[in-house]
C-alpha cells in the first residue's frame, strides 16, 4: 500500500496520549499491544488519515452520509431499545461524522480480515470475510433504494428476525442463546459486580484501582465540595440535554456515587465514569455511564462538526444512524471544558466474542454488519445515488476486499512499530 512519507502513526498515537489522563496511558498501550486486532481497534485516527490519502487514488462517490467513522466489527452487537426489544446494530459512535460512506465500508472490511488473521483463518477466506462484507453492504443499499424514506427509517434487525433468517437450527438455537445471555447483562448485574455496602449500609461502588476509582477518593486532592460541584454542575446540564419525559423520569433517581472507569480500547486514558441512582429502594438502580466525547478523527479530513459540544456530535449521530437509541442518552461539559456524553451502562447490550469465530460464522457476521452499516447511512444519506454509484462500479466489492487485505498488512507493520516503541520508552 503506497502511503505519504510524512506518515507517522506511533505520533499521531502519541499526540493523543497528550489530553488523556498519564496513570491510564500505560493500559491503553498494553491493550492495544495485545495483537494486531486490538491495535486496530485502537487506531481509528491512524486509518482516518490513510483513508484520506487514499481517497485521490480510488474510486470516490463524493456522496456523504453520517458516517459511524469506527466501524470496525467489534463496534456492532445487540442493545435493549426503549421498548425492551433486542436488536441488533452498529454500538460505538465516538467519532460520528458526517464523511464518506466508503470509508466505514473499508474500516469495516479490514476489521475482518485481522480479525481473521487473528483467529488462524487461511488466506483465501480471509478475502472472502472482506467481500462478505462490501456484498453485505451493496446489497442492503440495493434493497433500501427500493424503499420509501420511513420504511428505511423504520427497518431494523431484532433477534427473532436473526434466528429466522439463521442458516440452520442449531444457528438459531445459538442466536436464542446468546439473547438470553444479553438479557442478564442489565443494571443489577452491574449492580451486583460494581458495588458494596459501606459501614453505614449504604451503596456505593467498589474501588479496583486503576480501573475503577471511586470519585471519592479524589476528595483528598480538591478543596472540599469541589468535586461534588463539578458533577453537580454536569449533571445538571445533561438533565438540560434530555427530553421533558426522559428529564422527569431521571429526576426520581437519587444520585448515590461516580467513579472513573476504564473502558475499551481506544477510549483508555479519556475521562470515562459511571454513575450510580437509586430508585425507590436498592433494588431499584439506574447505571449511567458518562463518556469524554473529543474531536473525530474524521475532522481534520472532512470538515469540523456543527455541534459545539463534542458530546452532542456523539449523541445526534449515533440517533441518526441507529435505528432505535438510548433512551438516556445526553451531553453536558465540565467546568475545565471537557466535553461528555451519557448513556445506560448496561442495558442488554452484548457483542460475540470475536476471538472463538471460525471461518463460517465470522463470513456470515461480517454480512450482517455490511447490512447493519449501509441501514445507518440509508437513514441519513441517499440510498438511490449510493445504490446506483455500487451498480455502476462492477469491481466496487473487489477492490473492498484488496483494499482489505492490504491495509491488514500495513496494519501489522505499525502494530509491530508501536510495540516496539512502547517497549523502548519503559
Amino acid at each position: 500500500m503506497s502511503l505519504s512519507e510524512e506518515r507517522d502513526p506511533i505520533q499521531m498515537l502519541f499526540n493523543q496520549d497528550q489530553t488523556r489522563m498519564p496513570q491510564l496511558v500505560p493500559i491503553r498501550h498494553q491493550r492495544m499491544s495485545e495483537s494486531p486486532f486490538a491495535f486496530y481497534r485502537g487506531s481509528a485516527k491512524i486509518m482516518a488519515y490513510d483513508l484520506a490519502q487514499q481517497d485521490a487514488k480510488t474510486p470516490n462517490s463524493g456522496l456523504t452520509v453520517q458516517a459511524c467513522g469506527d466501524a470496525h466489527l467489534a463496534n456492532f452487537g445487540v442493545y435493549a431499545t426503549p421498548e425492551r426489544r433486542l436488536v441488533f446494530d452498529v454500538n460505538d459512535f465516538d467519532e460520528t461524522l458526517p464523511g464518506p460512506w466508503e470509508w466505514d465500508v473499508k474500516r469495516l472490511a479490514a476489521s475482518g480480515v485481522i480479525a481473521a488473521q487473528h483467529n488462524g483463518i487461511e488466506p483465501k477466506k480471509q478475502r472472502k470475510i472482506a467481500t462478505a462484507a462490501a456484498e453485505g453492504y451493496a446489497e442492503a443499499m440495493k434493497l433500501f433504494s427500493t424503499m420509501g424514506y420511513r420504511e428505511i427509517w423504520d427497518a431494523s434487525i431484532d433477534i427473532d428476525l436473526l434466528k429466522s433468517i439463521a442458516s440452520s437450527p442449531k444457528e438459531s438455537a445459538r442466536i436464542e442463546k446468546q439473547s438470553d445471555k444479553a438479557k442478564r447483562r442489565d443494571t443489577m448485574q452491574a449492580l451486583k459486580k460494581l458495588t458494596e455496602q459501606d459501614q453505614s449500609g449504604d451503596l456505593r461502588i467498589k474501588s479496583d484501582p486503576p480501573l475503577v476509582i471511586p470519585i471519592r477518593d479524589f476528595e483528598d486532592q480538591l478543596a472540599k465540595g469541589e468535586a461534588q460541584r463539578r458533577i453537580e454542575s454536569v449533571y445538571a446540564q445533561y438533565h438540560e440535554s434530555l427530553p421533558d419525559h426522559i428529564s422527569l423520569l431521571l429526576s426520581r433517581y437519587e444520585p448515590i456515587d461516580m467513579a472513573i472507569k476504564v473502558v475499551g480500547v481506544g477510549s483508555v486514558g479519556t475521562f470515562c465514569f459511571i454513575g450510580l441512582f437509586k430508585g425507590k429502594n436498592d433494588g431499584d438502580p439506574l447505571f449511567l455511564q458518562v463518556k469524554e466525547a473529543t474531536d473525530s478523527v474524521l475532522a481534520e479530513y472532512v470538515g469540523p462538526s456543527k455541534y459545539e459540544n463534542a458530546g452532542e456530535r456523539v449523541v445526534q449521530g449515533q440517533r441518526l444512524i441507529q435505528s432505535s437509541s438510548d433512551m438516556f442518552l445526553g451531553w453536558a461539559t465540565s467546568p475545565e471544558n471537557r466535553d461528555f456524553y451519557w448513556r445506560q451502562l448496561r442495558d442488554w447490550k452484548w457483542s460475540p466474542n470475536l476471538d472463538t469465530m471460525k471461518y463460517k460464522r465470522l463470513e456470515s457476521f461480517m454480512r450482517l454488519c455490511g447490512w447493519t452499516l449501509a441501514h445507518g447511512h440509508a437513514r441519513s444519506g441517499d440510498a438511490t445515488a449510493i445504490s446506483a454509484y455500487l451498480d455502476s462500479q462492477q469491481d466496487f466489492v473487489d477492490q473492498v476486499s484488496q483494499f482489505s487485505i492490504d491495509y491488514s498488512e500495513q496494519n501489522l507493520a505499525d502494530y509491530k512499530l508501536f510495540c516496539a516503541a512502547i517497549e523502548s520508552d519503559k
